[in-house]
């Protein structure tokens, strides 16, 4: 069985990563996560202050810390995406950002795929 393959099995039978991602008026903590290309991974907001929003249209993130905190996405792309506050919470609000980096996943940088 190929290293691949058996990466491949691993991720098709384990439960999705969760990651937790805080925010408060005009910051989210952490404010960088990493992702692989096609490992599922659940992201649930919570907010301290008041309801937030994160928004991540290339990952197709949309959640609210109250109505909808929580979503499953698995990365189709690598790349670095800016995530928002979608939710106006004062006047630091445009400066509510944070970074998703989609890392590669590693059978397609091992040399083995096409």
């Amino acid at each position: 069985m190929t290293w691949a393959l058996m990466f491949l099995m691993t991720i098709l039978a384990a439960p999705p990563r969760v990651v937790e991602i805080s925010a408060k008026r005009f910051d989210f903590t952490p404010n960088e996560i990493h992702l692989k290309v096609g490992e599922p991974v659940t992201i649930h907001l919570v907010s301290s202050d008041r309801p937030h929003g994160l928004m991540v249209k290339p990952l197709g993130l949309d959640l609210d810390s109250e109505e909808k905190p929580s979503a499953t996405i698995t990365p189709s792309q690598p790349g670095r995406f800016t995530a928002i506050c979608d939710h106006y919470c004062g006047m630091g609000h445009g400066g509510m950002k944070m970074v998703f980096v989609v890392d590669p996943s590693p059978a397609a940088s091992d040399g083995l795929t096409p």
